[in-house]
């Protein structure tokens, strides 16, 4: 049970994450065992992923995470879903969680997208006779050719993987949902489809939290976009102030090119 107010579906305090990375250019058994034998210690580096970062997020609200490659998104978001632990700080969740922060991470390559569908639910909380009663309808909006729902998924195409994903992840009817870079998956047919399906979550208050390149998506379906720089917070308000002073930044102008892929 989360101790923090009732309205608040996420509550981060002071958080921070740090990595250890090997700053060495080449590192090899031989080397490795050379320097083992004179003493010397692997040169690495630590890395504050998330810099003391705080931050409420409220029932219903839909958080645009935008920022450059290294700027901390993935790493809050995979804090939040407790894949990652906190160095330090904490991080507090009130409600059933579903993700997607990788394609089909939690997939299990040598099952059937039916089996990995009823992991899915089961990872975010669900019963078998809940899942059973949702699994037509994921299998439907995932429209797979006939006959693979029950192959396993290692035979799948990377938009048919996607497609699986990203169904278990909207359709199991979640309090809160973490996307990141989710809006860039499948065809073109499957990328309406699914930003349709967010549009209807947003429409029955889900709290969600997406990262993504596509601005103009963010601005068009959040009510708030987080801008991250060096793991700490650069600039919270609404989408299209910090889209354009993130764009701004990057010294791109406001293209169509610049709004989706940057």
């Amino acid at each position: 049970m989360s101790d923090m107010k009732t309205d608040l579906a996420i509550k981060i305090e002071n958080l921070s994450v740090r990595y250890t990375i090997n700053i060495d250019n080449k590192i090899t058994m031989k080397n490795a065992l050379m320097r083992a034998s004179r003493g010397e210690r692997v040169k690495t580096k630590v890395v504050e992923a998330v810099n003391n970062l705080s931050l409420e997020v409220k029932h219903g609200t839909v958080l645009g995470i935008v920022g450059a490659n290294g700027a901390g998104k993935s790493t809050l978001m995979r804090t939040i879903a407790g894949i990652l632990p906190p160095t330090q700080g904490r991080v507090s969740v009130n409600g059933k969680v579903s993700t997607l922060l990788a394609l089909g991470v939690g997939f299990n390559q040598s099952l059937s997208g039916r089996d990995n569908i009823i992991l899915g639910g089961l990872a975010a909380g669900m019963t078998l006779s809940q899942i059973s009663e949702k699994t037509d309808e994921i299998a439907k909006f995932a429209d797979l050719p006939d006959g693979f729902l029950d192959v396993p998924v290692r035979t799948y195409s990377a938009g048919m993987y996607s497609r699986v994903a990203f169904s278990v992840a909207v359709n199991i009817s979640p309090d809160i949902l973490l996307l990141d870079e989710a809006l860039s998956t499948g065809d073109a047919t499957f990328k309406e489809k699914s930003f349709n399906r967010l549009r209807e979550l947003c429409e029955q208050a889900r709290t969600i939290l997406i990262v993504s390149h596509a601005l103009s998506s963010l601005n068009e379906l959040c009510d708030s976009v987080l801008w991250l720089h060096q793991g700490r917070i650069r600039e919270i308000g609404k989408p299209e102030q910090v889209t354009d002073n993130y764009l701004k930044f990057l010294n791109v102008g406001k293209t169509s090119t610049a709004l989706e892929d940057l």
